[in-house]
C-alpha cells in the first residue's frame, strides 16, 4: 500500500545529493512537516486496519529525532469496555524488554560493574549445559545476542507453564549445545534473562529498581513498570486478547512471561515508548551515550531466518542480531528493530539512524497485522519517491 507520500521527505532526510551536509539542519522543519502530513495518512490507515482486522485497541507513536510527530490511541482497552486507548493507557510490550535489558546493561558496564566479555559462570556458577565446557566459555555479550550456541526457545514451553525461573535454568545441564557461543543464532527468553542475576550479583539491587533508577525515572517514563503485580493493579491497562471461533476474545493475563523481567518483563504506554524512541534515537545522551547505543545497535551475529519473516520478507535482505535489537537491511538503509509477542499482546518498535526516525506500535490482541503496518510504513518512508531535479536544485 502507498500512501503517495511527499517526496522531499526521503531526500531531506539523507541530506542527499547535491545538497549534502548543510541541507540537514536546514531542511529539520520542513521534514517534520512533510512528516506529520503523513502521520495523518498513516493514522486514517492504522485506524482502518484495526476496523478490518476487528482488534479491540491499539496505539502508535512517530517520532522525528527529539520531537513526537504523532501519538494516538484507537479503540478500546477491553473489547466488552468502553474505556478508550488513550496515550497513557499501559500495554505488555513482551519481547521489546529485551531492548531494556540490553540498554541497562550497557549503563552498568560503563560504571565498570561488569564487561560484555565477563563469563556467566562467575555470576551464575551453578548454570550448566550438557557440555559443561561450553558453559563456562559462555559471556554476557553471547546471552544478549542470541548466540548461546543453544537450540532456539529452549524451555519455553516452561515459561508459558509458569514454571519458576530458578527451576527452568537448573534443566539446562540436560541441554547438548549446537555450536559454539558466539558461532550461531539461537533466539532465547530464558538464557536472556540470565542478565538478571549477573546484574543483581554485580550491584546486590534488585533489577527492577535499577531498571526503574537508571532508565525509567530518569527517561520521564512514568507510566512504565515490570512485572504482573504492576501491570494488574494500573487502572488504564489494555487487556489481552486472543482469537477463537473468528472472533477476538478477552482473556486472563498470564504470568509466565513475567518470570523473565529482561525477556518479556516491561509494561509501558505509547507515551513512555515515544521517550524511549527518542532516548533511542540520541535524545538522552546522559541517559543512553551515543557510544552505549552505538554499541547495542552493533552487527553480532547473523539471523538468515529473519529474512522470511511475514510481509517483512518483500523487504528484507540481510538480517543480524546485535545486543538486544535486531538490524535489518531494508532495501538501501539499515533499520533498528525488534518485535514483541505475548499472549494477548502484539508490538513492535523500529528506527532509522540516517533518516532520525522511529516508529512503534502496541496492539492488545495476537494479530500479524502489525507486521503490514509496520512495513508499510517503513517501504514509504525507506523506499518512497525521491525528488525530481529541480527541486533538489533549489536546496543547493
Amino acid at each position: 500500500m502507498r500512501f503517495l507520500f511527499l517526496p522531499l521527505l526521503r531526500c531531506m532526510a539523507l541530506s542527499c545529493g547535491v545538497f549534502a551536509l548543510s541541507a540537514a539542519t536546514t531542511a529539520a522543519p520542513e521534514q517534520n512537516i512533510l512528516l506529520k502530513s503523513y502521520a495523518q495518512k498513516f493514522d486514517q490507515y492504522f485506524l482502518e486496519k484495526l476496523e478490518e482486522k476487528g482488534i479491540p485497541g491499539g496505539a502508535y507513536a512517530i517520532i522525528k529525532g527529539d520531537e513526537v510527530i504523532a501519538m494516538k490511541g484507537h479503540g478500546v482497552r477491553a473489547k466488552a469496555g468502553l474505556f478508550p486507548v488513550d496515550e497513557h493507557t499501559v500495554f505488555r510490550l513482551a519481547s521489546l524488554s529485551k531492548t531494556f535489558a540490553a540498554s541497562l546493561t550497557g549503563k552498568l558496564i560503563e560504571e565498570n560493574k561488569f564487561s560484555w566479555e565477563d563469563n556467566i559462570s562467575t555470576y551464575v556458577p551453578d548454570f550448566k549445559f550438557k557440555n559443561s565446557h561450553q558453559a563456562q566459555t559462555l559471556k554476557i555479550r553471547h546471552i544478549l545476542s542470541h548466540s548461546s550456541g543453544i537450540v532456539p526457545n529452549a524451555y519455553d514451553n516452561l515459561v508459558e507453564a509458569n514454571v519458576a525461573f530458578p527451576k527452568i535454568i537448573s534443566k539446562f545441564d540436560k541441554v547438548k549445545p549446537i555450536c559454539k557461543p558466539g558461532d550461531c543464532y539461537g533466539y532465547q527468553n530464558v538464557i536472556y534473562s540470565l542478565i538478571q542475576p549477573v546484574i543483581e550479583q554485580s550491584t546486590s539491587e534488585s533489577y527492577a529498581d535499577l531498571m526503574t533508577e537508571k532508565i525509567l525515572a530518569p527517561l520521564g517514563m512514568k507510566d512504565s513498570s515490570l512485572g504482573l503485580a504492576p501491570f494488574i493493579d494500573h487502572f488504564n491497562r489494555a487487556s489481552p486478547h486472543v482469537r477463537a471461533r473468528g472472533k477476538w476474545h478477552t482473556v486472563k493475563v498470564k504470568p509466565g512471561y513475567y518470570n523473565l523481567l529482561p525477556a518479556a518483563g516491561v509494561n509501558a504506554s505509547i507515551s513512555d515508548m515515544s521517550k524511549w524512541m527518542i532516548a533511542q534515537l540520541g535524545g538522552n545522551p546522559d541517559v543512553l551515550s551515543d557510544e552505549l547505543l552505538n554499541n547495542l545497535t552493533s552487527k553480532q551475529i547473523h539471523t538468515r531466518g529473519q529474512t522470511r519473516r511475514r510481509e517483512w520478507r518483500k523487504f528484507i535482505t540481510d538480517a543480524y542480531y546485535g545486543l538486544g535489537w535486531r538490524i535489518y537491511q531494508f532495501g538501501d538503509d539499515e533499520l533498528i528493530y525488534h518485535s514483541g509477542w505475548v499472549s494477548g499482546f502484539r508490538a513492535d518498535i523500529a528506527f532509522s539512524k540516517s533518516y532520525n526516525i522511529g516508529l512503534v506500535i502496541l496492539l492488545n490482541a495476537e494479530s500479524n497485522v502489525i507486521n503490514e503496518m509496520s512495513t508499510t510504513f517503513w517501504d514509504e518512508i525507506l523506499n518512497g519517491p525521491k525528488p525530481p531535479p529541480h527541486l533538489i536544485a533549489k536546496k543547493k
